[in-house]
């Protein structure tokens, strides 16, 4: 068995309950081949596809988008309808995923590398455990580390869905992303553990280019003859009721809204061709499952699927991500892991788990304790049988932080808090304030913040919002 990483319990009774939270992880890891063999690590494989939100999936129940494979991985597995990022773009909430922090804590504001040392992330630990360790596709971090991984492949800097290879043949970005992953499976050192990030970049929009989602040819029959329903809030009124500095077009949001969606044929169009891109990934990760199977480690794989960030499709009048709206937080989370009872398998779990968990549930599966800075927790016990694994406290409420990016006409930095109920939303640079009631409100149309009713509640949450924003740093 790996050990963990040296830690210094403060007292007897800390040292008693780390004793007992190691040996209940390693004993939740998959079994060995024989009952005098102590129990082995699992392999991961993190699939991580970029801008897509929590709804767009066949099993999430969308009625037009086709996403089969990842369909059988929830089928298989467990699906959380309720997970979330912490900050929603790319750069900010890849570098949560691989340090397990808050933006406040890793220090990624934008794009740049992360502040956090590079031996508290999850591949580093890994690495450090006699893991093989590959990232394939994007990483939006700086330059790549190229020297603290065992692979790497597919590093985007251009944002293109088309790449010219060196022989000067163009090849998908979707079906590169696949073949590299496909390429670590089959050359990987046996009887070694492996974890593999693969971050497609699709079906982000290429940003400058003015069809903004560019399928392969092969796609092009799918989707012809649907019309996707368009949102309820798509509406001009529904962008009206926004604060006035989001209520113009200098907003991002707005100005990529009419790249994308200011006319019902462009919304088809456009629409049409993102959900394209959304089909390639899911068949790129169904390739990816069927190599693990093939390879016969498959029930020795924790595999997940979820994304960097949410992403509006015309709600509120704006596009893209960022805002702190139910459609740009929430993300898909489907986990297919070989220790899960056959009873909890094609389950949903409603439970908030964020984006900062995955890399204590990555390393909790690999039975290596998670450095003291990461600020997530191992989602596995929501799914384990009674004491495989130690179950955190079920999480009520969490912080949502996110940077001005060049400037607070541009995209204005933002914060939350939310609950299963109720959404508090700051907007620091404008003085404003706004309050949502999800329960009776899920769309996020009526703004309660100046209701009498709710000036106890807004002093509440205020004061949680605080507490919270002192716990990210």
């Amino acid at each position: 068995m790996h050990r963990a990483r040296p830690f210094q319990p403060s007292s007897v009774a800390g040292a008693v309950l780390f004793g007992l939270l190691a040996f209940l992880t390693a004993c939740a890891a998959r079994p060995s081949a024989r009952p005098d063999e102590p129990p082995r690590p699992l392999n991961i494989v993190l699939l991580y596809a970029d801008d897509w939100r929590h709804d767009t999936l066949g099993c999430a129940g969308n009625p037009v988008v086709r996403t089969p494979a990842i369909d059988a991985l929830a089928q298989d597995g467990v699906r959380f309808t309720h997970n979330s990022v912490t900050t929603s773009i790319c750069g900010v909430s890849r570098a949560s995923m691989i340090t397990g922090q808050w933006m406040s804590r890793h220090g990624n504001r934008a794009f740049g590398m992360f502040a956090t040392p590079w031996s508290e992330t999850f591949p580093a630990q890994l690495r450090a455990h006699g893991y093989w360790v590959g990232h394939v596709g994007k990483w939006h971090n700086g330059a790549f580390p190229a020297a603290e991984y065992d692979f790497g492949a597919g590093r985007l800097a251009n944002g293109t869905h088309w790449i010219t290879q060196p022989d000067g043949t163009r090849i998908h970005v979707t079906e590169k992303n696949g073949r590299d992953a496909l390429e670590f499976l089959r050359t990987r050192p046996e009887g070694k553990p492996f974890c593999l990030t693969v971050a497609f970049f699709a079906p982000h929009a290429e940003d400058g280019n003015p069809q903004q989602y560019l399928p392969q040819s092969a796609s092009m029959a799918l989707y012809r003859d649907v019309s996707v329903p368009a949102p309820r809030t798509a509406t001009d009124a529904a962008f009206r009721a926004l604060p006035s500095f989001l209520a113009n077009e200098r907003n991002e949001g707005r100005r990529r809204w009419g790249w994308r969606f200011d006319t019902p044929e462009r919304y088809q169009e456009f629409m049409k061709n993102y959900y394209r891109l959304v089909t390639e990934v899911d068949a790129a990760c169904g390739r990816i499952v069927d190599e693990l199977r093939r390879e016969g480690v498959l029930d020795e794989t924790l595999v997940i699927f979820t994304t960097d960030n949410g992403y509006l499709h015309g709600e509120h009048g704006l596009a893209d991500k960022w805002y702190p709206f139910e459609e740009s937080i929430r993300v898909p989370l489907v986990v297919r892991d070989p220790r899960m009872p056959a009873e909890r398998r094609g389950t949903t779990d409603d439970a908030c788990t964020l984006n900062v968990d995955l890399a204590p549930t990555i390393l909790a599966a690999a039975g290596v304790a998670p450095p003291r800075g990461m600020q997530g927790r191992d989602v596995a016990p929501r799914y384990l049988p009674p004491g495989a694994a130690l179950p955190a406290p079920r999480r009520t409420e969490f912080f949502y932080e996110h940077p001005t990016i060049q400037s607070k006409d541009f995209i204005p930095a933002s914060e939350a808090l939310v609950t299963r109920d109720w959404k508090f939303i700051t907007w620091p640079e404008f003085g404003v304030e706004q309050l949502f009631d999800l329960r009776n409100d899920p769309l996020e149309e009526h703004d309660a913040a100046r209701d009498p009713a709710n000036r106890a509640r807004l002093d509440e949450m205020r004061a949680r919002l605080d507490a919270l924003r002192r716990e990210a740093r």
